[in-house]
């Protein structure tokens, strides 16, 4: 994946019912009666209550997000819905052209490097950077985030978590969903007010985030830990780098394979349950949940959707090995397989021994 060119792959979209009006009547007082029937319906629709969720419970559904705004779930009275995109706010078409009433907009620049340089790697930025792109919009550690947008919600919510906003949902479909559920959009930009204190000192959860030196530590000596791929197949099995800035394809020695982030979706385009997860995703997997899961991809994006289902679940020994692919490959003498590690043909060899020419075209 194109991480420049296709910063919208993990977009989600999803349908939502929307109540429909019965049939009409022939004569014109049936249908006087018909239409206040549906009205009637309609507001009642409107006003059936959306069962609470958790505080760290992380996909929620537009119903619930417009029951908060409407002061209707306890807790939530004031949240903070933020539009998540890639770059200024002035080259977002998707927010330019409506987003969900009240929503700022957030740059996912803002929780990570994104110049791929040696030092940045697409890491998470330092936690005073982090924090100080949160308090500009006003974020403290007690505020209630929704978040959304084409930018990769799930990055800026692992940013957010990571950091030490204790309570980050996402709209689970995005504003198609939103849409699709007969809500209103706005085009009237808006900013959150700025504030001076975090209210804590970040990371407050220094463990979600993996270093790729821990992370080639534990693959050598600890048996309970692993490296998740969250890479397509072909990337998985070494036949592309699945982006078009690296040149060499393989995985870490050691690793294994949690599919790639399209199969954690459902064909309505929203995340699926743990349940779900574990029934359609993981069923042949080469690890358990009670294995430490350290998630990965190429750069980062990926690899932050199950960590974030396992995380609004409750299990706590799980991160994220942040630098992916793109970071190992720096290393000429970190090994690599090349296939499927229970295959005869997987190839064992070094990143400065793999041959170029696998870059995505």
């Amino acid at each position: 994946m194109k991480k420049r060119v296709l910063a919208a792959f993990l977009c989600m979209a999803m349908t939502a019912s929307v109540l429909a009006g019965c049939g009409s009547n022939t004569s014109t007082e049936e249908e006087t009666t018909q239409e206040s029937t549906d009205e009637t319906t309609d507001e009642s629709a409107e006003s059936e209550p959306v069962e609470a969720v958790e505080t760290k419970t992380v996909y929620v559904t537009p119903q619930w997000v417009n029951s908060a705004l409407n002061g209707e779930q306890e807790g939530y009275e004031d949240i903070l819905i933020a539009e998540v995109g890639y770059g200024d706010v002035a080259d977002s078409t998707s927010y330019q052209e409506g987003h969900i009433p009240g929503a700022i907009y957030v740059d996912l620049c803002e929780v990570e490097d994104a110049t791929g340089s040696e030092e940045g790697k697409y890491n998470l930025l330092s936690a005073d950077e982090v924090v100080d792109n949160l308090l500009s919009h006003g974020i403290t550690k007690d505020t209630k985030v929704v978040l959304y947008g084409s930018g990769c919600p799930e990055r800026q919510a692992y940013g957010y978590i990571w950091a030490g906003v204790e309570d980050v949902k996402i709209i689970n479909g995005g504003i198609d969903a939103w849409k699709s559920a007969g809500y209103d959009t706005e085009t009237e930009a808006n900013e959150g007010e700025p504030v001076e204190d975090f209210g804590t000192e970040a990371p407050v959860h220094p463990e979600y985030w993996v270093s790729i030196e821990t992370a080639k530590e534990k693959l050598e000596t600890d048996d309970n830990f692993k490296l998740v791929s969250i890479r397509s197949e072909e990337e998985w099995l070494g036949e592309t780098s699945g982006y078009n800035y690296m040149d060499k394809a393989g995985e870490p020695e050691g690793a294994v394979w949690g599919k790639d982030s399209d199969a954690y979706k459902n064909d309505d385009g929203t995340v699926k349950s743990l349940e779900e997860v574990k029934k359609d995703v993981w069923a042949d997997a080469d690890f358990t949940l009670d294995n430490e899961l350290s998630f990965y991809c190429g750069t980062g994006w990926r690899a932050c959707v199950p960590f974030l289902v396992l995380y609004e679940n409750g299990y706590e020994n799980i991160s994220v090995y942040d630098g992916g692919w793109y970071e190992w490959l720096m290393h000429d003498d970190y090994p690599v397989q090349v296939g499927d590690p229970a295959s005869d043909d997987c190839e064992h060899t070094t990143v400065g021994e793999l041959p170029t020419g696998k870059a995505a075209k």
